[in-house]
């Protein structure tokens, strides 16, 4: 078997692994990211809302809130440098009876603690004043909410690290691992089999991170959290859409509720909900559209009758499992495992798309610690 050594190894071509691969590479680092999959984000990067996060509702001083809030303006300007199609649509928070307004009384408190500041609160008519469609008591607007198309994002990214340097190799499973004294050595599957000697290793692999890291030889099982996944199903709209901006109900455990967000183009399109699943399956469940009409209706009561299509669905990988408090990010390097060149990201979920410049220099401030 061949064997090559490298500076870095990323494992995960998703959005996170390939805008740390960027940032890597352009610090001079000699970076060599394997992906699995065929194609680069065919999982939790490409299967979400698409959405620009604003951070508000990430308990303060965690590394979701501070990604975010970091992330999102980098991320702006990102797409606005590079031409990655985006738009600044703000969303609503909707109240829909007088029973959520304490709810969203403590999203907007929420938003402020985390230097959030541009939330304006609407009555019943001006809520109906921006979108006349919706039926809320009640509404938070987030003016700096926005979209962006994440197939684009993840080309710009992998573009620029390649420019930078950096390898992005497919159809590269790590099969397994071990800790030595000059970092990691790696077992590489896939149609040429290979061994990849790495001074650094930054496990990005998303979905499966906690399974990699179980399987690197010498890395404590105890550092090593349980994953769990939470399926959510998205449902499109048939017909014209009505609406301007992005409208979210009041979250729900394991999620932000099944919310209303738009594409580029306009698409209308509903989810996701929430499925705990054991493994990656991301067959659709048609017969879930019911509870998306009664979700959907109780802030878009004129919802037509079979206006909603099957679309697509998305896993997302979480570290807190159903009736537990959600958690936060989770990145390990040597502070918390005692690895040096070590970094694990885990339970990159929501808002990881969005934070995603803030956490690959996050990784990369580590590394150069």
């Amino acid at each position: 078997m061949a064997a090559y050594s490298y500076s870095c190894v990323i494992v995960g071509a998703g959005v996170v692994g390939l805008a740390i691969a960027r940032e890597l590479a352009l610090r001079g680092m000699e970076v060599l990211v394997l992906e699995a999959a065929g194609c680069i984000g065919s999982h939790t990067s490409s299967r979400n809302s698409e959405v620009i996060h604003a951070g508000l509702y990430y308990p303060v001083g965690s590394l979701k809130a501070q990604m975010c809030v970091a992330g999102k303006e980098r991320l702006y300007r990102y797409c606005q440098e590079r031409g990655v199609p985006h738009r600044r649509c703000g969303k609503l928070i909707v109240a829909v009876d007088e029973t959520q307004l304490g709810a969203l009384e403590e999203i907007q408190a929420q938003a402020r603690s985390n230097g959030v500041d541009d939330l304006v609160w609407l009555d019943q008519m001006q809520v109906r004043a921006l979108e006349p469609e919706v039926r809320a008591v009640a509404g938070l607007l987030s003016p700096s909410t926005g979209i962006l198309d994440s197939h684009q994002l993840l080309l710009s990214l992998q573009g620029e690290a390649e420019a930078a340097g950096a390898l992005v190799v497919l159809n590269a499973p790590v099969e397994s691992g071990g800790l030595n004294e000059r970092g990691v050595l790696l077992e590489v599957g896939g149609q040429s089999p290979t061994r990849l000697q790495a001074r650094y290793l930054i496990n990005a692999a998303g979905l499966w991170a906690p399974q990699l890291a179980s399987r690197l030889q010498g890395f404590p099982r105890q550092q090593v959290p349980r994953a769990w996944f939470a399926k959510g199903h998205y449902f499109s709209l048939s017909s014209r859409s009505p609406f301007q901006r992005l409208v979210y109900p009041i979250p729900e455990p394991g999620g932000l509720g099944v919310h209303l967000t738009l594409d580029l183009a306009g698409q209308a399109r509903f989810g996701p909900d929430v499925e705990w699943v054991e493994g990656i399956d991301y067959q659709m469940d048609d017969s879930r559209a019911e509870q998306f009409y009664g979700a959907i209706r109780r802030y878009w009561p004129k919802l037509p009758d079979g206006a909603l299509q099957p679309a697509y669905a998305g896993i997302r990988p979480k570290l807190s499992g159903p009736g537990e408090p959600a958690a936060d990010f989770m990145i390990q390097s040597v502070q918390q495992h005692g690895i040096p060149g070590l970094v694990n990201l885990f339970g990159i979920e929501s808002p990881g798309l969005t934070s995603c410049l803030a956490l690959a220099r996050e990784v990369a401030d580590r590394l150069e610690d």
